[in-house]
């Protein structure tokens, strides 16, 4: 089945503000999230009204651009150009997350002792490293060792190595490749695979064998098989399953915050959800996440005018430098941790953190924005013979688009 006809490609593909506007909004999320403190201000995030969270997000539509963008690259016959550009950016990706190890252990060993509080170092897993740096270093350069809140980004470089082989396969055939995705996911799920990590005895706190469905639905709906269903997800039925999906998330994650509304969950409920495990991509986080974004698609269409309102200029600023701003939201939300939690946890005190947090975050994001901008007087005439060749779909492709 052709996924892409030729006049598809040659067309000029107008970029989804909408991916940058969740993105960004994810960002903000995860920021706010990674703030232990910020209890009051951590209720506008997702995680609190639902069973998935920013996680889900990210994934899925950074798979969902692999396969939109390269897709019809490897259908054109050009396998090992995309597989350059992804690889090279999942060396990037590698790259950023060791400077931030480095930078992140820095920052954290430099508060616990210039405020003489060690609290910092255990709570964040940096304490062994700091006391074994020479055995530590190999760890971390092999993905094993990570630590608190810099699990993300090495569950990214594993899906952009694998990515060229799945589109392939995507391009040729989609719903078999979808089909050994769930496969790979219930196999893993059932015999506990996972990528060992350190210390001895644990694992990658995002199961790439798990999380890979997620990022293979994304490039599946990426490289245009989602047409298939297109009925089906048009149906008033599945609209109803998944607005009643949605309720149900809700109410249960009302009575992890409100212990008195547990009265009302019968018990084989209980055993039936429990546990909602992150680390394996419980399928009821999955199934709620699908839930809304379907939602979500049917309310907000590509055209809908706010998407380019300066209001929301922010939120798409901050999607389109998704990597760099998430490393400066995890150093963020050290500090915004270690100043609530050695001066004033008070509700204005988070207030006034986290909008700093964000506030950093929009100007970095708008720095970098016009650094863009600036002109490039050096042209890759292979990139450009590319590009001429399959279309202004390539124009896409840029160090803003993964993960």
């Amino acid at each position: 089945m052709e996924l892409h006809h030729a006049n598809q490609i040659e067309e000029t593909i107008e970029r989804d503000v909408r991916l940058d506007l969740f993105r960004g909004l994810g960002l903000w999320m995860i920021f706010l999230d990674h703030i232990p403190n910020d209890g009051a201000i951590g209720w506008i995030t997702l995680r609190n009204y639902g069973f998935s969270d920013a996680a889900e997000f990210f994934v899925f539509i950074s798979g969902y651009l692999a396969g939109f963008i390269y897709g019809p690259i490897i259908a054109s016959g050009f396998l090992l150009s995309a597989a350059k550009r992804l690889w090279t950016r999942a060396a990037h990706i590698y790259a950023a997350h060791i400077m931030l190890f480095l930078i992140f252990t820095a920052q954290v060993a430099r508060t616990s002792r210039r405020l003489d509080n060690p609290m910092y170092e255990n709570e964040f897993n940096v304490f062994n490293f700091l006391q074994h740096p020479d055995i530590l270093i190999g760890q971390a350069l092999t993905l094993r060792y990570k630590p608190v809140d810099l699990d993300v980004l090495p569950l990214f470089i594993v899906l952009l190595l694998a990515s060229p082989l799945i589109i392939w396969g995507l391009v040729r055939r989609p719903n078999l490749t979808l089909l050994a995705s769930i496969v790979l996911y219930v196999l893993a799920r059932w015999f506990d695979w996972n990528i060992a990590s350190y210390p001895p005895g644990t694992t990658w706190y995002f199961n790439p064998f798990c999380w890979q469905l997620l990022f293979v639905f994304g490039e599946w709906c990426g490289v245009g098989a989602l047409s298939q269903i297109a009925r089906l997800i048009q149906s008033r039925l599945v609209s109803a399953v998944a607005i009643a999906w949605l309720i149900f998330a809700f109410l249960i994650v009302m009575t992890w915050h409100f212990h008195a509304l547990e009265a009302f969950i019968p018990r084989w409920m209980m055993k039936l959800i429990y546990p909602i495990d992150k680390t394996d991509l419980d399928m009821l986080r999955l199934t709620h996440f699908l839930a809304l974004a379907y939602v979500v698609h049917g309310l907000i269409p590509q055209d809908w005018p706010p998407l380019k309102s300066r209001s929301l200029r922010p939120l798409t600023l901050c999607g389109e430098h998704s990597l760099p701003i998430f490393c400066l939201g995890v150093l963020l939300s050290f500090s915004a941790h270690w100043v609530l939690t050695q001066y004033s946890g008070a509700v204005i005190a988070q207030l006034v953190v986290s909008a700093a947090g964000i506030a950093i975050m929009v100007v970095v994001a708008w720095l970098l924005h016009r650094a863009d901008n600036i002109p490039n007087l050096f042209v890759d005439v292979t990139h450009a013979e590319l590009r001429r060749k399959i279309g202004d779909r390539t124009s896409l492709i840029s160090n803003k688009e993964l993960p």
